[in-house]
């Protein structure tokens, strides 16, 4: 017998919806697929064999993360296909900071009403994460929660799985002074400090829709620019350069994520001149009259990730990112001190 319950559907829970958009994401999860998986949708568990070749001695590495207020952007352009983006990014691109390959995805989303349709577009999203990180797409949830979230509304969350050797785990001990930065440029705000966006800009469809200046772009369609994955770019600078350590820059900014991968002792002396700031940060900052240091502690600025290698590394490095499709560059060096960050 067909699984169906018209109280249920009473009480504002749909499981036929459900079915519908496991059927509508089908093709899209159908892209992520890797050697690894053993298991399809729709089973209790998703199932994947690790393939040890290489590896010595096997470390897991797990980071979970959702998309933030970012959201509402996307619930006030009606635009659902790249918010999965950012939330593969904000898990995927934490984990490869300790040198991790990515292995596998799940995501969660919690709707008001389930509109499958509009489910399939937030899980083609995911998928194309999944894809640009090299990872599968193994399973997942979605639950209808009527009264819970408005009907228009949902969240969005997800966790990655990775694996790393215990003997080349990126730690922090190998730095000193002398040692080079070099960022990553960001594609944007990425997933982080949009409770700020929101109030500097007073979001509303209107808003959303006017081009400021050098965005090149409407405001909405900027701010919803989806989170640059960088995995891998750092997977090919690990395998030509030793990397010494990894900052993924989000939420926080410089100044609380810089320093969770520098060792005591030392500091990171960041060229104010040298970094690419994009032009919606320069936008932030002039409306809502937003101090610069209150800027770094919050944004990305325009750098979503910082690595640090040997000063006689720093040519092969950049090299190695610009061959990758990075626009890469060096930020400033390391330094003897318990600053964390300066910005000079």
């Amino acid at each position: 017998m067909k699984s169906f319950s018209e109280s249920y559907k009473e009480a504002g829970v749909d499981v036929t919806a459900g079915y519908k958009a496991v059927e509508l994401m089908k093709s899209h999860v159908a892209r992520t697929m890797t050697s690894g998986v053993l298991s399809g949708l729709g089973g209790f568990g998703g199932l994947f064999e690790l393939d040890m070749t290489g590896i010595q001695k096997p470390v897991l590495v797990s980071g979970t993360d959702g998309v933030g207020t970012k959201l509402k952007i996307a619930f006030l352009m009606d635009k659902h296909d790249t918010v999965g983006i950012d939330c593969v990014a904000m898990c995927v691109n934490d984990i490869i900071c300790c040198g991790a390959k990515p292995l596998f995805f799940l995501d969660y989303i919690a709707v008001g009403k389930n509109y499958p349709e509009k489910v399939a577009q937030i899980v083609s999203g995911v998928a194309e994460g999944c894809v640009q990180s090299n990872c599968a797409l193994i399973g997942g949830e979605t639950a209808e929660m009527p009264g819970f979230y408005p009907v228009d509304e949902y969240d969005l969350a997800g966790f990655s799985v990775g694996v790393v050797d215990k003997d080349k785990i990126i730690k922090n001990d190998t730095q000193k002074a002398g040692d080079v930065m070099i960022a990553l440029k960001s594609s944007g705000v990425h997933s982080n400090g949009f409770s700020l966006v929101r109030k500097v800009f007073t979001v509303n469809e209107q808003n959303l829709a006017r081009h400021f200046g050098d965005l090149g772009a409407t405001l909405g369609e900027t701010l919803l620019t989806p989170t640059k994955i960088y995995v891998r770019a750092i997977t090919e600078l690990l395998k030509n350069v030793q990397v010494k350590s990894i900052s993924h820059i989000t939420g926080g900014g410089f100044y609380e994520n810089i320093p969770r991968s520098l060792p005591s002792g030392i500091t990171a002396s960041v060229d104010r001149a040298a970094i690419d700031v994009l032009p919606i940060f320069d936008l932030i900052a002039k409306t809502g009259k937003i101090p610069e240091r209150d800027m770094f502690n919050t944004f990305n600025m325009g750098v979503g990730m910082i690595v640090v290698v040997d000063k006689l590394d720093a040519d092969k490095a950049l090299e190695t990112l610009k061959a990758a499709g990075e626009d890469a560059y060096i930020l400033g060096e390391l330094v003897n001190g318990d600053e964390g960050v300066i910005i000079k």
